[in-house]
């Protein structure tokens, strides 16, 4: 793992870049929400990370602008998709001819969903903790690409309910993975996050 400085529009992003030898893909993985102390080095963040490398894909976490020491100020959501979209282009540079990947949790999860749908590059997606009940997500029915949810049963920002009713809407194959008796931050449950993952990215990855 080695400490990257990415090239971004207000200045860099600060990356954490997890190598692996002759990789199958290449994983972006975004972090929760800036203004709420979400960074890189975020638990789940690390483990969405972490589950990629154990299938031989090279996975790279930033910080959004304003964060750590990337460069620029918050941005509302808006510039962060920039930030993403920028952080994807030195992935695709740095490991060139394999499939791209986005993961993302919480507010990296909306971020992340964005810069799916929009970008013709990201093949599929891990989403976790997708804040249903506090951001607009109406977006999301947009989704036509192949797409795991990991979904705490007691999130604070998004019922079970009210994603299962999003995902009816979705377009593309998606599937939801439960973590069970688990808060938004999966406190005390890590381990069975990263379980949890591993079944999620089995069914990502297996067509």
């Amino acid at each position: 793992m080695s400490f990257v400085d990415i090239p971004a529009s207000h200045g860099r992003l600060e990356g954490l870049f997890w190598q692996v030898e002759n990789p199958v893909g290449a994983a972006l993985v975004c972090h929760p929400h800036p203004m709420h102390g979400g960074t890189m080095h975020n638990h789940i963040t690390y483990r969405m990370a972490q589950a990629f490398r154990e299938r031989r894909i090279s996975a790279l976490r930033f910080n959004f602008r304003g964060v750590g020491r990337s460069t620029g100020t918050y941005d509302d959501g808006r510039g962060e998709v920039t930030d993403a979209k920028e952080a994807l282009d030195f992935l695709q540079r740095s490991q060139p001819g394999v499939p791209l990947y986005v993961g993302g949790f919480s507010f990296g999860c909306r971020t992340g969903l964005q810069l799916t749908i929009q970008d013709e590059r990201v093949e599929r997606m891990l989403a976790v903790g997708l804040g249903v009940d506090v951001f607009d997500v109406e977006f999301v029915t947009q989704l036509r690409k192949r797409t795991a949810f990991i979904h705490a049963d007691r999130d604070e920002y998004g019922t079970l309910k009210h994603l299962r009713a999003l995902l009816e809407r979705v377009p593309g194959p998606t599937q939801l993975f439960e973590l069970a008796n688990s808060d938004h931050l999966a406190t005390g449950r890590l381990d069975a996050f990263s379980a949890v993952a591993a079944t999620a990215l089995d069914w990502l990855l297996a067509k």
